[in-house]
């Protein structure tokens, strides 16, 4: 899984860095629906990071409804496309606020399709 890569200048702790990838590997579609996740201690090797920092990664992520574990067998991808049509609702909303601010200041239809476009 070198899909992974950890930014030690990232001033995120290192469970929200692979908590975000794995979340943004989910919604591409490199990992679908029941499909199985590397183990903790495999993921954690794989990183060189503490089997906790994984473990903590994947609770978060079932806590949110990204993931399943099942006791014994491993952790799973959830339904996708609820995640994914909560992170596009969420997304829309941040957009919409965002593009009301920008009329609020001032900032013109063209210089916000500019930006969209870049």
């Amino acid at each position: 899984m070198a899909l992974i890569l950890l930014d030690y200048k990232d001033r995120r702790p290192i469970y929200e860095q692979v908590k975000s990838k794995l979340e943004e590997l989910i919604l591409l579609g490199v990992f679908n629906e029941s499909d199985p996740l590397p183990s903790v201690r495999s993921l954690a090797s794989e990183l060189s990071v503490n089997p906790n920092t994984i473990q903590r990664t994947y609770t978060e992520l079932e806590r949110e409804g990204w993931i399943v574990t099942i006791k014994g067998r491993g952790s799973f991808v959830s339904n996708v496309n609820v995640k994914k049509m909560e992170t596009e609702k969420n997304w829309t909303s941040d957009f919409v606020k965002l593009v009301d601010e920008g009329i609020k200041i001032g900032i013109s239809k063209e210089k916000m399709i500019e930006l969209i476009e870049k």
